[in-house]
């Protein structure tokens, strides 16, 4: 399973979240460090500011061969033809979407508590994100702290690919990765960086001393 996600480092961007430089060039930056998986996450923007961006951003990534993720928007992902979409427990249902976006590639669903894994969403979905391991500022309305015990926990249940979210840095990576996740997602350890290259290089680093 882990074959059809190879993806080490994801970046989760939007323009808010980029302190010290436009969000284009915080991604650009970010995947010359390291950063193979970026995902686009405009809470506060319109659908047609969002789409603007995605299809900016999708043009910036294409020479680099890094793929967009949307998240929660399907219009939006389907419009920019993207790689794939994210959706957490209160947006879109994942058999909803591989209904209404049939070349659909990849499709992320977020765990935020174990009885989901029993559900029919998680089977229609191609990774999990595991949100959050440990609380952050920015995703507020979570229900659970996962934790390293969480993930082991997850990881003993399903083969699927974990992406684990949730103020993950250099410090952490290398055992949120040995608990059993395939991959390290990023806001603010990136975004809120002075030097984003430096910032994902340190990051990719880490992951890859597993």
């Amino acid at each position: 399973m882990a074959n059809s996600f190879p993806y080490k480092l994801y970046l989760v961007i939007s323009e808010e979240a980029c302190v010290y430089d436009h969000f284009l060039n915080v991604a650009e930056q970010a995947v010359k460090g390291g950063v193979d998986l970026v995902q686009l996450r405009e809470k506060n923007s319109s659908t047609e500011k969002f789409q603007q961006k995605a299809f900016q951003l999708k043009e910036l990534l294409a020479p680099y061969n890094v793929p967009l993720i949307i998240n929660d928007n399907l219009e939006v992902a389907k419009q920019a033809e993207a790689y794939g979409i994210h959706v957490g427990t209160s947006d879109i249902p994942p058999t909803q979407i591989r209904q209404e976006w049939k070349n659909l590639q990849c499709l992320g669903y977020s765990i935020e508590n174990l009885n989901q894994l029993e559900s029919v969403e998680v089977k229609t979905a191609d990774y999990f994100g595991i949100s959050p391991v440990y609380k952050t500022a920015t995703k507020t309305n979570t229900i659970i702290e996962w934790g390293l015990l969480g993930i082991q926990q997850i990881r003993s249940i399903t083969e699927k690919p974990l992406v684990a979210i949730g103020n993950m840095n250099a410090e952490n990576a290398q055992e949120v990765i040995k608990a059993g996740a395939d991959c390290i997602a990023v806001v603010s350890e990136i975004c809120g960086a002075q030097h984003p290259t430096k910032a994902a290089e340190h990051l990719r680093n880490e992951i890859e001393k597993i």
